[in-house]
């Protein structure tokens, strides 16, 4: 993990929020090469849920919303609470379900003050003044705008059930510990997904996202052995929850999850109909069937996700790796992610920055490929150590434009993971698809 976070802060891919002043309690800021891979990441479950299935459609609800929906949702009660401890000697606080059977603290083995419930909602204020009737939070999860949209978008699409809602966006959670990098924060992204069904089809549904989920990690080229399905036990369940399965990523900490598929049945519709006094029950035009929906979750994190990517593409060469030009003897880095989740897509090198038309050809095919991919034009350095540079990024295409390419028009392809390289015309370069 030391060197994920080493490599994160140094190529600009993740850092500490408000750096300058220490960093700001397990808040984290995307650079330029970050925010592009988050947004990759974003981009392929935005197409994988609206774009694959007929029947999902997305939304963006607010983060600020009435702080009766958290009341109705069980967020306001000891359901959403975690259990802290602070010990007697150092002070610190730690969640129960992180410590060891001794009950010790774990860092200074003083003894532990009994366990007390902490709501880890966020709390702020709307308006001038700052009392009750101002209270309201930031939202711990996304799913619940997606409740209060349910309705709406019922009523301005052709969806019937069983049809589904994507979100995705951020969520706040006081957490008590906070931990390894970017997996447990207090500010983070979700990916959700909430897909509303008859009773009696609740089960199959619920079998079809968990496969279908799993199937899209290994499809964006994560390794089999890395992930496994996780369910929860019936006396660990959430309380809203009939049944819960995790998809779980083996990261250098031990397996963890990174995406949720969760059997939430009518709890959800059923409490926002009783607390607003609003019906969301679904009428069946055709058989005139009322019934409330049941609702199948499926919750991804977008930090979370980006991180596993990261740590399950990075792959470390002892001795480096040669290229046609020189060979490195060191540790080489490379990641080895999907070119859907690239940040860059293609370098563009000139073979020699002081050679006024080779920069020119450079610029030119640049000025193509970036209308549409995000590409890099690099000069700096010898090729193998540019090379090397962006197989550090987890760039998949280096082109590099020579001499021979104002002769006949044609440029080197070099493939990041298998080294391979390549002349094609210039044309054919356009025509590539990532």
């Amino acid at each position: 993990m030391e060197k994920i976070v080493n490599l994160c802060k140094r190529r600009g891919f993740i850092n500490l929020s408000s750096e300058p002043y220490g960093g700001f309690g397990s808040c984290y800021d995307y650079g330029p090469l970050g925010v592009e891979l988050k947004n990759n990441v974003k981009k392929e479950w935005w197409k994988f849920m609206t774009r694959m299935h007929d029947n999902i459609v997305g939304v963006d609800s607010a983060i600020l919303m009435s702080p009766k929906i958290w009341e109705a949702s069980g967020h306001l009660s000891a359901g959403f609470a975690d259990e802290l401890s602070e010990c007697k000697e150092c002070h610190k606080r730690f969640k129960l379900d992180d410590l060891g059977e001794d009950k010790k603290c774990p860092d200074c083995k003083g003894e532990l003050l009994p366990a007390r419930k902490f709501n880890i909602m966020m709390k702020t204020f709307v308006g001038p003044l700052e009392n009750d009737s101002a209270v309201t939070y930031l939202r711990g999860e996304t799913c619940q705008g997606i409740f209060m949209d349910y309705q709406w978008v019922l009523n301005t699409t052709r969806m019937k059930i069983p049809f589904g809602i994507a979100q995705v966006g951020k969520a706040f959670r006081n957490e008590i510990n906070p931990n390894n990098f970017t997996f447990r924060t207090r500010e983070f992204e979700q990916m959700e997904m909430e897909f509303f069904v008859e009773p009696k089809d609740a089960d199959m549904y619920f079998d079809k996202f968990m496969q279908e989920r799993m199937q899209w990690y290994i499809d964006l080229g994560m390794k089999k052995e890395n992930l496994r399905f996780h369910e929860h036990p019936k006396d660990k369940l959430a309380h809203y929850a009939k049944r819960v399965v995790d998809i779980e990523y083996n990261f250098p900490f031990g397996w963890g999850e990174i995406e949720g598929i969760h059997h939430r049945g009518e709890w959800d519709l059923g409490n926002h109909s009783k607390f607003s006094g609003k019906d969301m029950s679904y009428l069946n035009e055709e058989t005139k069937e009322k019934y409330m929906p049941f609702v199948i979750e499926t919750s991804a994190g977008a930090d979370r996700t980006t991180l596993a990517f990261m740590l399950d593409a990075y792959d470390e060469i002892e001795g480096g790796r040669s290229t046609t030009t020189e060979t490195i003897k060191d540790v080489e880095i490379a990641l080895h992610l999907s070119p859907k989740l690239s940040p860059v897509k293609y370098a563009i090198l000139p073979l020699l920055k002081n050679k006024e038309e080779l920069v020119r050809k450079a610029r030119e095919i640049y000025d193509v490929l970036k209308i549409d991919f995000n590409c890099q034009y690099d000069e700096t350095g010898t090729i193998g150590k540019r090379y090397r540079r962006h197989d550090e990024i987890g760039t998949p295409y280096c082109i590099t434009i020579d001499f021979d390419t104002l002769e006949d028009d044609t440029i080197t392809l070099r493939d990041r993971d298998t080294m391979e390289q390549k002349r094609i015309k210039v044309e054919e370069l356009y025509k590539l698809k990532i």
